[in-house]
């Protein structure tokens, strides 16, 4: 089963973005951060198994958090006075567990409670009363996986400002060795060839093995090959591989990368 939720939080835009010195263009701006520490009173905070707080700054000024499940953004920033000045924060709606629900609610409070920062090299510290978490630019924490032999493992389907997790996603995944693809599309196997241009991938045409598939996982299948087709925009973040096909603006695949 698909459950849909709205991303508005993925698209929203980030203005008056300044630096404490007030010079014009955020210290911040196109940075990712991810959390090292989480101290409360003084003593560590111990956060939801396996997530970290992230924070992203985007060239193009937006701003998006994430606590270890929905993602977060706002649209009116401001880093001016050593201060995170959030207002309208959007959040998306996405079953959690409790302790990730309890994060995301925590994480949301804190960002808009006006929290000072300060920025040392490539570590961040924000504050917000007896709490502080200490984060560190992404690129240093975790670099980006290579597109060439990693797997890639399906986890969110976007279709305009709607996003959907299916509970065989999972089950999606493709590798790229060279110029052959080879995966799954949760129902059936295929394989064929990609080319790499630049941040473009062009798919040939895939063949896949003839397993009869219905219900949700047949729907999740025509997805999948629909969007691996023709030419196809990719991003890397970390572990993350984001695909949109340019025959389709507005769609997209998310993945998580493993070695």
């Amino acid at each position: 089963m698909i459950a849909a939720v709205v991303v508005a939080g993925l698209a929203v835009a980030l203005s008056g973005c300044g630096d404490e010195s007030g010079t014009g263009g955020s210290t911040l701006q196109g940075k990712s951060y991810l959390s090292t520490a989480v101290t409360e009173n003084g003593k560590p905070k111990q956060l939801a198994p396996k997530t970290r707080i992230q924070l992203q700054f985007l060239p193009d000024g937006r701003l998006s958090a994430n606590a270890g499940c929905n993602s977060m953004g706002a649209d009116k920033v401001t880093t001016s006075g050593g201060r995170l000045g959030v207002k309208d924060l959007t959040i998306t709606d996405m079953g959690c567990d409790a302790p990730r629900h309890a994060q995301d609610d925590w994480l949301s409070k804190l960002l808009t409670s006006g929290p000072t920062w300060k920025l040392t090299g490539d570590k961040l510290k924000l504050s917000s009363g007896t709490t502080v978490i200490s984060l560190v630019d992404r690129a240093t924490a975790v670099p980006d996986l290579p597109l060439d032999g990693t797997k890639w493992t399906l986890d969110t389907v976007v279709s305009g400002e709607t996003a959907s997790h299916s509970m065989d996603a999972d089950k999606v995944h493709f590798t790229i060795s060279g110029e052959r693809v080879t995966g799954s599309t949760g129902c059936n196997d295929f394989q064929g060839i990609v080319s790499h241009t630049g941040d473009k991938l062009t798919f040939g045409e895939l063949g896949t093995t003839r397993r009869a598939c219905t219900g949700d996982a047949a729907t999740l299948e025509k997805t999948v090959l629909d969007a691996l087709k023709g030419d196809v925009v990719y991003d890397i973040s970390s572990g993350n591989l984001q695909l949109s096909p340019t025959n389709a603006p507005g769609t997209g695949l998310s993945f998580i990368g493993s070695r």
